[in-house]
């Protein structure tokens, strides 16, 4: 017996296309992005996929690319479940930043690490401002310990994990099927622990916008092997 789980970064958002630290601020899909979202809907209904739940986060970007998928795959009505824990990483005071421009004040190799590393943290946010969106309704039910301002991959995992072991895996484990619309980091994070990635290799794990990753796992919910889901 193998379970699938489909997985997918949302669609292409207004600060990835200008190149910005996005992190936990609620950035639009553009034109693009909707378009990405359609495409995989498009895609998953013509290799005959449907659901029994969805899990996404509380930023638009991804709610809306999964609303997309399910309305393309005549699903509109399926409830869907949404969590702070699969948001973002927090990238703490680059939010908002072009990539390229904080190179000068950090150095590239700073940037690089901050980026694609496991372990390394960027700067905390200081002050709470539009570019944080930790503080207004979405989040007025979590404890204020757990309200990040700032993230490594490795905290990112250290937040998205319980929710993948005590409420995704058991929805797994009574054979439902399951889609994940969240965010590149937060995919990579969770990516470093089924796939057991090494330290060392994490730079190298990347995410593309709205691709369907079909996940496999064996009947005690471990991961078998992952592959992109082809036109």
């Amino acid at each position: 017996m193998t379970f699938q789980v489909v997985f997918l970064r949302h669609g292409e958002s207004e600060w990835n296309q200008s190149n910005r630290f996005t992190g936990w601020y609620d950035s639009s899909l553009t034109k693009n992005g909707i378009k990405e979202a359609k495409q995989a809907g498009v895609l998953l209904k013509k290799n005959k996929f449907s659901f029994d739940i969805a899990y996404t986060s509380v930023l638009k970007r991804a709610i809306y690319t999964l609303w997309s998928i399910l309305k393309e795959i005549n699903q509109p009505w399926l409830k869907v479940h949404k969590t702070w824990r699969l948001n973002e990483r927090h990238y703490g005071e680059l939010q908002g930043f072009n990539k390229e421009s904080v190179i000068e004040t950090y150095g590239k190799k700073k940037i690089i690490d901050w980026r694609r590393s496991f372990k390394a943290i960027p700067p905390k946010m200081k002050t709470l401002t539009n570019k944080f969106s930790g503080y207004d309704q979405r989040y007025s039910n979590m404890k204020e310990q757990d309200i990040p301002y700032t993230e490594s991959l490795k905290l990112t995992l250290k937040r998205v994990l319980p929710y993948w072991n005590n409420i995704i895996i058991p929805q797994m484990k009574n054979k439902k099927k399951i889609i994940v619309v969240a965010h590149g980091n937060s995919l990579r994070a969770l990516f470093t622990l089924l796939d057991n990635i090494h330290d060392k290799d994490v730079p190298d794990l990347n995410i593309p916008t709205g691709k369907p990753i079909i996940y496999e796992f064996n009947k005690n919910c471990e991961p078998i092997r992952y592959y992109y889901l082809q036109k």
